[in-house]
This record gives structure tokens, sequence and C-alpha cells, in this order.
């Protein structure tokens, strides 16, 4: 079945997270992505953890794409490149600002000579601005945009969020940039400049923050496990694990003290109100785990459940990958690589109806497609 974006050619000249994510995301619903990468591979064929040699990391955020490795420095090469921008919708570039002007591919170099073309760019800080030239990993944006000062305990030192939520968040922003410019095309007939930053993906986040600074003046503190605004709202003990609870509205609140057989914590005076709750939320929480350690989390999960409180179990990954819901809605699938043979990836995170995404193929082994791929270009070129 054709998926919502077929027909559409991106040509990605992009490493690490966040470009080839966009990339993935645009494949996955149908998008025929060209992966273009340095004759040594793209870099993040090395990232592990590694499989008969080759990335497993790079194999989730990769597939549904076509390689060809290309040397764009040399002429021919980077002639290569310009034929396959001409018959492209998309070119998304990854880039520290400058470079692909040096390289003769800038946004103003390829709109010269294709109008039609929407060209994306994903950097560490923006095109323009003081920082721009600057490099810049998830590390550096989540330390910059103020995500990193509000992690971690309250009294504790910044810190990094375990997962590249910077990378992957300027990823699909860029996603959402370069389908709207697409449908602008539809009535403009031109291409245009589409770009984001890791940065700017961290500061858009963090809505609560920007909420407490813009009306107080102040910093917004470090909570730990706490919610700025909503409490109870938070991870619990069990006698054998962990289960979250979200409990901030008043008959929520009330169910889940009942449920506790803590219901003398409804009227009292530091609880009665959900602002009050937030003001004694450490008192609250105390109180609440001396209960919740009591039983098991499966206790939690079904008594709660059951009188419609809010809550679920923390899983780890042998226990998110078999569970029944996860498994149920296609977030775990197998693809058949050339090398390593039957192989699970992540499935497609947005469903459609009528024209859903697909993983119709693996992540591509370095220049596996180079053949194909030229002789397209042989035949736009003689028709």
């Amino acid at each position: 079945m054709p998926g919502a974006l077929d027909g559409l050619r991106v040509i990605e000249v992009a490493q690490n997270i966040a470009g080839p994510l966009c990339a993935m995301n645009l494949a996955d619903h149908g998008a025929d992505v060209i992966k273009v990468e340095p004759l040594t591979g793209e870099g993040a064929r090395s990232v592990p953890p590694i499989v008969e040699g080759e990335s497993a990391a790079f194999m989730i955020w990769n597939r549904n794409k076509r390689s060809i490795a290309l040397d764009l420095k040399k002429p021919s090469d980077f002639d290569t490149l310009m034929k396959l921008a001409a018959d492209a919708d998309i070119f998304l570039q990854s880039f520290r600002p400058g470079v692909a002007a040096r390289l003769g591919m800038s946004w103003e170099q390829l709109n010269g000579r294709f109008p039609r073309l929407i060209y994306g760019s994903i950097s560490g800080y923006g095109q323009t601005g003081p920082d721009a030239a600057r490099g810049g990993f998830d590390l550096m944006a989540q330390g910059m945009s103020g995500l990193m000062n509000i992690t971690g305990p309250r009294d504790g030192q910044p810190h990094r969020l375990p997962i590249p939520i910077c990378d992957i968040a300027a990823g699909l922003n860029l996603t959402i940039g370069l389908l709207a410019a697409v449908e602008a095309r539809h009535r403009t007939g031109r291409g245009q400049h589409v770009e984001t930053s890791l940065l700017e993906a961290g500061i858009s986040l963090q809505l609560y923050e920007a909420a407490h600074y813009f009306t107080t003046g102040t910093n917004p503190p470090r909570l730990g496990q706490a919610h700025r605004g909503v409490a109870p709202y938070q991870v619990f003990p069990c006698s054998d694990g962990y289960v979250t609870v979200g409990a901030g509205l008043q008959h929520f609140f009330e169910a889940f003290c009942r449920f506790a057989e803590l219901p003398q914590l409804i009227e009292d005076p530091r609880f009665i109100e959900l602002h009050d709750r937030v003001a004694h939320n450490d008192e609250l929480v105390r109180l609440l785990s001396a209960a919740t350690v009591q039983h098991p989390v499966h206790y939690w999960v079904n008594g709660l459940d059951q009188i419609g409180v809010p809550c679920a179990p923390v899983l780890n990954h042998d226990q998110l990958f078999n569970h029944p819901q996860v498994v149920h809605r296609g977030m775990v699938e197998t693809v058949s690589h050339p090398k390593l043979g039957p192989t699970k990836t992540l499935g497609v995170s947005v469903k459609l109806s009528d024209t859903p995404g697909s993983i119709r193929m693996p992540a591509p082994m370095l220049d596996q497609h180079a053949g194909e791929i030229r002789q397209t270009l042989e035949r736009t070129r003689s028709s």
C-alpha cells in the first residue's frame, strides 16, 4: 500500500541522529530517501553496540533508506549529487553553518539552480546569530537550553537526560517544517529554506518552565521527581518495583488516598487543595510512599486502574518490548538485514488509517544502492 508521502524524493546529506531521524520519519511514510554518505560511511555507523561489524544504533534510525557513497570534493561525485538534487523534492543537510556553502550546496546555491527544491538544515544553534558557527551536540544543547539545569535532584548538580532529547526533538521539528513547506509549495510552486537547531528544540520543550520564568522572573528550580504544578504526580516505590501515579485532580487524589487506606489525608490542611499539595509535596509523597511500598506493582496498577486513577508500572526494556500493549501497537517489528538476517527494530509510532507508514527495508549497507541510483540518473538524463 502506498504511503502518505509516496512519490516524494529526499536527499539526505546528514549524520548522527537529528537529520537522519527526520529523513527516517519521511521514509517511514513512503518518501524515497537517498542517504548520501562519505566513502568511509556516515559517522553513526561506528556507534555501539556493534554486531558483526554493523551498528545496531545506526540501523534503528536509518531504515527505509537507500545509500550511495560520494566524495563531495571530487567534481564527478559532486555532479552526481547535483543530479540527485535536480530530481528531488527535499534536500536535507546537517553541516555546521558555512560548510555547505564551501562545498557548493548551500540554500542560496541550490535555490538558484532548483527553485522548487525544499532545503532543510539542522545544526547545533541555528543558521544565524553569534553562536551559529559553533559546533554542537545534544549534550551542549541540553546544557545551553536550560534542560540540564532543571533536571536532577533538588540539591544536586545539573543532570543530562539519558536520551538525546534535543537531537530527537530537533529531528521531529524539522520533519514538521519540511512537511509544511511541501504543503506551501502546492500553492506557491516554490521551495523554501526550513531550518531548526538542537538548541531551539531544547527550548521549545520547556512549556512549564517558560511560563514560570515569564510570570515570576525567577529561575525554575530543580524538583527531582516532583511536578512543577501538580501533586501527587510522580514515581512511588512498591514492594517489587515502582509505579507512576498521576493524581493531581481532586477526585483522583481522594480516590488514591482511599485506596491507599489513608483517607485522613483528604482532610489534612496541608493537602486539601492542589496548590496546598504542590507546596507540601515532600510530606505528601513520604506518607503515600509508606503505603505503596507495602504492596507489589500489580496491586497498585490493577487497583488504581479499576477506580479510574491514572497509573502505570515502571518497566525495564525486557518488560517493555514484551508488553502486550506495546506488541499489539506494532512498536516492535522484524526486518531482514542483508548481512545480519532478521533483526528487530522500533515500529512506526504514528498510525494513519488510510495510508499507514511501514518498514519496507532495513538500514542500508554503505553504498548498497549506488548502482540502481546511478542507473536511474542515466535513464532520467536520456529521457
